[in-house]
């Protein structure tokens, strides 16, 4: 597809004083001779601040990182997540087309986006606020038909709740993200067959971190504050913790695979000493832990800690 840049561009770009010092940050991770490689989080940060990827945004990033514009512009115009034309000023709507989706409904979705945005893809709605296009595989495919909106996706939708979604966001609310017909995540429509555990929980952890964040659909200014986690938790709250451990002697935690000794020093510091506690964490709990271990983000769930956890506790193990 032929992508080119649009006829009508503003005068002049340039990074707002927050998103300028974030750019320098990037730019100064690489070695002198090779700042083009902060090319893409730079443009992206330019389409955050201005909602699509301007001609002056990319001379700017092009001066910035000392780059023929035209490079940059290869990069821009090859890169399908960078839009080189205005777009909603609220929502920019991304419809899955691909083969899933289109079997599952994804024309009917497309339909309402026709009917309540624009006629065509990349028209702006007569408000301005609304802009929508037909993308490739977005990867959800066992949730079709889908769409992303914002940063977020809605899946298992139907015509009558896709155009619901967008009624809603018109009228300044922000729906639930996730799957749109009750599932948990993507467990089959006759009910999950394994991690039962799991699909108690209000939301899953995506869903749950969107809606902590309350705003799926706000652009990226460079001015967020740092989210104090244990002041305000994910949807499911902070696992109980405990002032110290009980007996005065914790579990051996690094008999889990995955907890070496920096990683049980960092959780007897978020007070969880034993098996039994984070054998008894939630899909939500786990979330709250995966993302407040830092630099170990993540490793609950890739190392699967809970079960190792219930296992060592089935077997009396302990302090």
């Amino acid at each position: 597809m032929l992508r080119r840049l649009h006829p009508q561009q503003p005068d002049s770009f340039a990074f707002t004083p927050a998103n300028l010092a974030w750019a320098e940050k990037q730019i100064a991770k690489y070695p002198e001779g090779r700042q083009a490689s902060a090319v893409i989080p730079l443009l992206w940060r330019a389409q955050e601040q201005e909602g699509w990827v301007t001609k002056p945004a990319i001379e700017t990033v092009a001066k910035m990182l000392d780059m023929a514009p035209i490079r940059v512009f290869e990069v821009a115009s090859f890169y399908f997540m960078f839009q080189l034309q205005p777009v909603g000023s609220l929502a920019h709507v991304q419809v899955c087309g691909t083969t899933s989706c289109m079997i599952c409904g994804a024309e009917d979705l497309i339909a309402v986006c026709k009917e309540k945005i624009a006629p065509k893809a990349h028209q702006l709605s007569d408000d301005g606020r609304f802009s929508w296009e037909e993308v490739e595989c977005l990867g959800a495919c066992a949730n079709a038909p889908m769409a992303q909106i914002g940063k977020d996706y809605y899946e298992d939708l139907t015509a009558e709740k896709f155009g619901a979604l967008l009624d809603a966001l018109a009228r300044g609310e922000v729906p639930a993200p996730g799957p749109q017909n009750g599932r948990f995540a993507s467990e089959p429509l006759g009910g999950a067959t394994t991690l039962k555990e799991f699909t108690g929980e209000a939301a899953n952890a995506s869903v749950a971190l969107a809606a902590h964040w309350g705003d799926t659909v706000k652009r990226i200014t460079g001015d967020e504050q740092p989210v104090d986690a244990a002041a305000q938790p994910l949807s499911g709250a902070r696992p109980a913790a405990l002032d110290a451990p009980r007996g005065g002697a914790a579990d051996d935690l690094t008999r889990i695979k995955g907890i070496g000794p920096k990683l049980a020093e960092m959780l007897h510091g978020m007070g969880y000493y034993h098996f039994d506690q984070i054998a008894a964490w939630t899909g939500a709990e786990i979330a709250w832990v995966d993302d407040n271990l830092e630099g170990f983000k993540g490793r609950v769930t890739r190392d699967n800690w809970v079960e190792q956890a219930r296992s060592l506790v089935e077997q009396g193990s302990g302090a």
